[in-house]
């Protein structure tokens, strides 16, 4: 299996930022300890504070998908962060050409 890569950009709610962020960081130290995780980024937008992106390495689709759909951190962030998102500006899932 290929290697496989997301990147997606999350957009906050209006005064929100602050919280999102917060919510976003507590998800990316377990996030690189899940099985198949190669990489796992977070930046924010210099020019757009509401503007998170994330980039994301998994050495497989699987992998990517049990972390998104079974891990504790990221179920709580649904339950608890996902608040703060106005909406999600793209998902991208790529494969390496070069």
């Amino acid at each position: 299996m290929q290697d496989f890569f997301i990147a997606i950009s999350l957009y906050a709610k209006p005064g929100r930022e602050q919280a999102l962020r917060e919510h976003l960081i507590e998800v990316v130290a377990p996030s690189r300890h899940d099985p198949g995780s190669i990489r796992y980024e977070l930046f924010q937008d210099q020019a757009d504070a509401r503007r998170f992106v994330f980039v994301e390495h998994w050495a497989s689709p699987s992998d990517q998908e049990r972390h998104h759909t079974r891990t504790a951190h990221i179920r709580r962030f649904n339950e608890t962060g996902a608040e703060d998102v106005e909406r999600i500006e793209f998902l991208h899932r790529l494969s390496r050409l070069a």
